[in-house]
Formats: C-alpha cells, structure tokens, sequence
C-alpha cells in the first residue's frame, strides 16, 4: 500500500454527532477523512453510547448555545483555520441554525480569497419518506442551504427540501434545478436513489444511484448518475462515511484542476461536461470505496449470525423465546461497519472503473 495521500494537506471543522461505540456521524466522518490523511477538528453535536438504530441509547444531545460556545473557544484562540467544513445532525432547529451561524463566519473570514473555503452540508433530516426530525428543523434547513457549497441529501430529502414530489429521474432534474437557481447552490450529490427508470436498475437486481450536479453560470444542471447494485443488509452510518469521503475526494479532484481551487465554490466553466466535473471524478471513487467495505462488512456481519437471515440458530432461539429486542440487539451489532479492518479500500479503491459516472439525460 502507498504512503503517499492524494489530498493535498487540508483542515476539515467536522459538525456532527458522536458515539462511544461504533462508526456514525463523527466517530466514521472523522476516522475517513484523517485515514486520508485530513486534519480534522470534531464539534460534536450529541455523546450518544451507541446510535439510534439499536433503538436503545443513552447520552447528550448540544444545545445551540453550548454548539456556539465551542467554536467560540476555537475562535479566541486563533484555530479556526479551516479549509473546509462538513456538516451533519443537528439535534435540533436551534442547532441547525448554530452551524449555519458558523459555516458563515468561515466564509466571510475566507471571501478575500476565493475558493480558500468550502462547506458540505448534509442536511440529516430523514429517509425513505420519513422525518425523524421535527418539522422546524426542515424550515431551518431550508434558509440554510443557499449558504452550502455542496449539499449531499437523500432522495427523501431533496424532496423535502425542493418541495417536489420525486417518482421520476424528471422529477430529480426537476428538485435539482429548482435548488440550482432558487437557492443558488453551486454543487448537488443525491443518494440512495431508486427510481424504476433509473439508468442500470433492473428487477432481478435492486439498484441504487448516486446523481450529482454541478451547475452552469446560468444556473442550470449538468447531471451525471453512478448506479450500483444494492447490498442486501441495513448499515448505519453510510451517509456519514459517504460525506467525508466526498470531502477528500473533491478536495484531490479540485487541486489536481488548474485554476479551479482558487475559483468561488469551485464551480467548473460551462463548457466541463457533466463527467468531466470534479464532483463526478469525486463520486466514483466515493462510490468505489463505499461498495468495496460495505460488501467486506456484509460478508462479515452473515458469518457473525450463521449465514442465516435472522440469525442463525441463535437468532431463531431468541425469536421463539419471543426475544425479539436481543435478536436485534445482535443483528444491529452485527451490521456495524467495518471500517478500521478496512482503510486500504477507503486509500487506494480498485474498483472505480465498475463505476464511472455516467452523464444524465433527462
């Protein structure tokens, strides 16, 4: 494996949840992003034992003032040189509002020099058609996000957020547009997309797409899609290890473009073709990476439970006892990501010609 690291050297102020035990929010953001070879400070938005998929925690979750109060302590001592920012879960529309608050004092410390400062949102609100924020936070989100450089929602929230319906890839240009031109976001990447008519979806074999967009000087999209089949297995903490590889990846693709990293927002000339846009290069080693140690981890959490979908024989044990919670218990360990055992995937994948990005034509 080589020593060397693509990404050239970068400072991330990573916003988002933390656990004791496991890989979500921070505790996967940060371990993938300082495997990479990225400086990153934690600000962590809730100390939970274990996350929230065991259905059974205990923890704190930051109050806005106590969100504020930290990056205050950064601020007086000089250590708020970021190159970059990654936002996820807020606990709350306070806590949302904070991080906006912070993401924009970064930007007017850095507006002398274009492009010397980079925000990804993840706006964590909810998937497959249900909330589990309360409704102010969607509100909070939705005056945030035009400060956003790149905002990575769920096909359930970019519904959320574009206030349309999506049943089509013509719905998907359609959300994408309207947060390309009414909120001026400069770059879009969805996930978990299923749509029947999505490019390489086929019955036999779930599929799931990956589309982005990098927009015009006129605001328009230039839409790219990635599609992979899905792994049959429930993992937590897959938007957070999708969002800080996206960091460092479109951190390698824009430095390795000349002039780009000194342009606002890093936002590619017009005539770049949607496949040719550093976010697409970004994606498919995102993608790659992501589909090589979920597949490890999936490989390993059915070893863990004999190979059998409850459980094994013990899984089918504490069913008839009617222990329903500690099957769970033990499937939901089961299924945590194995990240640690797996770093040279997130490195060096070796896969990413499997998936090249594919331009979207709508």
């Amino acid at each position: 494996m080589s020593t060397d690291l693509p990404i050239p050297e970068t400072r991330v102020l990573a916003v988002a949840s933390h656990v004791v035990y496991g890989y979500v929010g921070n505790s996967m953001a940060g371990l993938v992003m300082q495997s990479l070879g990225i400086e990153v400070a934690a600000l962590n938005t809730v100390h939970f034992s274990n996350h929230t998929g065991y259905r059974q925690f205990k923890g704190t979750r930051a109050t806005a003032e106590e969100i504020r109060d930290i990056y205050e302590g950064l601020k007086q001592s000089y250590l708020t040189d970021f190159d970059m920012m990654l936002s996820g879960y807020a606990p709350s529309a306070d806590a949302v509002a904070a991080v906006g608050a912070i993401a924009r004092d970064l930007k007017l410390q850095a507006s002398t020099k274009p492009g010397s400062f980079f925000w990804v949102l993840d706006p964590v609100m909810g998937d497959q058609g249900r909330l589990y924020v309360n409704e102010d936070v969607v509100s909070a989100y939705t005056n945030l996000i035009r400060d956003a450089d790149l905002i990575l929602p769920n096909q359930f929230e970019l519904e959320t957020l574009s206030d349309t319906p999506i049943t089509s890839l013509q719905d998907i240009k359609t959300a994408v547009t309207k947060l390309h031109s009414a909120h001026r976001i400069p770059h879009i990447l969805v996930t978990s997309v299923h749509i029947p008519s999505s490019p390489g979806s086929s019955t036999s074999s779930p599929t799931l797409s990956v589309i982005g967009s990098s927009r015009r000087s006129d605001h328009t999209p230039r839409l790219f899609s990635i599609s992979f089949s899905a792994i049959d297995c429930f993992f937590s903490g897959t938007g957070d290890m999708f969002a800080a590889l996206t960091v460092a990846r479109l951190r390698e693709a824009v430095t390795s473009t000349p002039g780009l990293p000194t342009t606002n927002s890093w936002l590619s000339s017009d005539d770049v073709e949607a496949t040719d846009l550093p976010l697409a290069q970004a994606a498919e080693k995102v993608v790659a990476s992501m589909q090589a140690v979920l597949a490890k981890t999936k490989n390993e959490r059915d070893k863990v439970l004999g190979g059998v979908g409850i459980g094994g024989e013990q899984g089918a044990m504490e069913k008839e006892a009617g222990n329903e919670k500690v099957g769970h218990l033990r499937r939901t360990k089961a299924a945590e990501v194995r990240v640690v055992r797996n770093l040279r995937e997130l490195r060096e994948p070796r896969e990413v010609d499997r998936f090249r990005a594919r331009r979207l034509e709508i």
